[in-house]
């Protein structure tokens, strides 16, 4: 992949997109730190999850950043789509059998401790990643074997 390439992916909104992950990879991984290391023995389940949740977005941000290569794209849909079930199946229990979560997670309640953004975030990601596809194969293939 050029350095061109990687500027026109990383402008406007593909942009927005990775800083928003990035940030939610940090505010995650705090959290889920703190929760683990000051009282897992209170909520296993949901600091689990939290932990979890911080992984698939630092995933997810390394994979957006380098989505113009065919790997990394898959990668980036696997985390997102994964991102997205987690969101709704959590946040689903969380309404449904909250004895499960008495304590947030950071997609409880479909991540309203988080204003949302966890459950309108992979919508958002999946749509920039279905709009911008990588080069074919043809095009990651060294030189030498296309010329």
């Amino acid at each position: 992949m050029s350095s061109i390439e990687t500027r026109s992916r990383m402008t406007g909104i593909g942009r927005v997109l990775v800083i928003v992950y990035a940030v939610m990879a940090m505010a995650a991984t705090g959290r889920s730190f703190v929760q683990v290391v000051r009282k897992f023995d209170e909520a296993p389940l949901a600091y689990s999850l939290s932990a979890a949740a911080a992984v698939v977005y630092i995933l997810a941000t390394l994979a957006l950043i380098l989505a113009g290569r065919r790997g990394w794209y898959t990668v980036a849909w696997v985390a997102i789509v994964f991102e997205l079930v987690g969101v709704i199946v959590v946040g689903g229990l969380s309404i449904l059998a909250p004895d499960l979560f008495q304590h947030d997670s950071v997609w409880s309640m479909f991540g309203r401790g988080y204003v949302f953004i966890p459950l309108v975030l992979p919508i958002f990601g999946l749509w920039w990643l279905s709009k911008h596809r990588p080069a074919s194969a043809v095009h990651d293939a060294p030189a030498e074997a296309t010329a």
